[in-house]
């Protein structure tokens, strides 16, 4: 009860300014017939369950004080190699979802290396291995989308499990594992301490590199989950899947008041924040709003968190 209270105090705001918008979503005349449906409810869950996947990983990432925009890019090469060991190699699916996942894997791997072991900050790094996985994504597909016509592919993308969409059983259960590690393990604490003064965490015994390279290994996967479940709904592995979706994770990062100079944060708000990147999306859609202006209107969103950040930290 203690651990419930302090939940809804420390994510008061947001939960306020989620309340707030579904409150007007469920009002608003090009709206309200459709948002507040059970329908559109499992509709939105269902499609924010990428987003909490890359978001999950984010949000250790920027606890560590670094940021990882490989995550959009590796959603279309894991989502395209998967499919294409389905539809060219002839491979079990599961074997091919499980592909995907490695794909992600090796990404988180690569960025963590070279973050682990060399001074180069994680912007440079993520950002070189987007491109590397953005061309390895076009080379492999040769531009095309890599489709599967397979009720069995599209099941842990678009399937149920009675009314329940198999995506949102995903992230119900990345998000307990998630915040597992980050609430009861050696390396959630570690996490924390890195973010929050690498140098007295190394003086302490603690081998930053090593958990620098574990978070983003874990990023990595992340990644990989959210293309083979994109690719699922898609019923194609497409090259330009996940084009952006970075954003919107450290959106609902930064929105779910995980700081952006490390050290603090929980996975709780990176939770709401999520949603509340998921309603808006889902919002602006039934509203009709024109994609260039919905990216307009999500920056200015993230400039505010962050502004709400500074604030809050200049306080403290």
């Amino acid at each position: 009860m203690k651990a419930v209270k302090r939940y809804f105090k420390d994510n008061l705001g947001i939960l306020v300014a989620l309340v707030v918008i579904c409150l007007f979503l469920s009002v608003f005349p090009k709206t309200s017939s459709i948002f507040p449906t059970s329908k559109n409810i499992f509709n939105v869950l269902r499609q924010i369950a990428p987003n909490m996947f890359l978001a999950c990983g984010m949000t250790m990432v920027i606890i560590l004080g670094g940021i990882d925009l490989s995550v959009g890019m590796v959603i279309a090469l894991s989502g395209c190699f998967a499919a294409g060991c389905v539809s060219r190699y002839g491979l079990p699916i599961p074997v091919a979802f499980l592909a995907g996942i490695l794909v992600g894997l090796l990404v988180g791997m690569f960025n963590g290396i070279w973050i682990a072991k060399t001074t180069i900050p994680p912007f440079i790094v993520t950002l070189a291995s987007m491109n590397i996985s953005k061309g390895l994504a076009q080379v492999y597909t040769g531009g095309s989308p890599v489709r599967v016509v397979n009720d069995e592919w599209q099941f842990i993308g678009a399937g149920y499990v009675g009314i329940v969409p198999v995506p949102v059983i995903l992230m119900v259960i990345v998000l307990i594992i998630t915040a597992f590690i980050m609430n009861k393990t050696k390396l959630g604490r570690h996490i924390y301490a890195v973010g929050g003064n690498a140098q007295a965490a190394v003086f302490s015994g603690i081998d930053s590199g090593k958990v620098k390279f574990l978070v983003h290994t874990y990023s990595g996967i992340m990644a990989g989950l959210a293309g083979i479940v994109w690719a699922s709904r898609m019923y194609s592995g497409q090259p330009t899947a996940g084009d952006g979706a970075e954003m919107d994770a450290i959106a609902a990062v930064v929105v779910g008041g995980t700081s952006m100079a490390g050290g603090s944060g929980r996975i709780g708000g990176t939770i709401i924040g999520a949603i509340i990147i998921g309603v808006l999306n889902n919002g602006l859609n039934l509203m009709n709003v024109n994609t260039s202006w919905q990216y307009v209107i999500k920056g200015l969103v993230i400039l505010l968190a962050v502004f709400v950040d500074y604030i809050r930290n200049r306080k403290g």
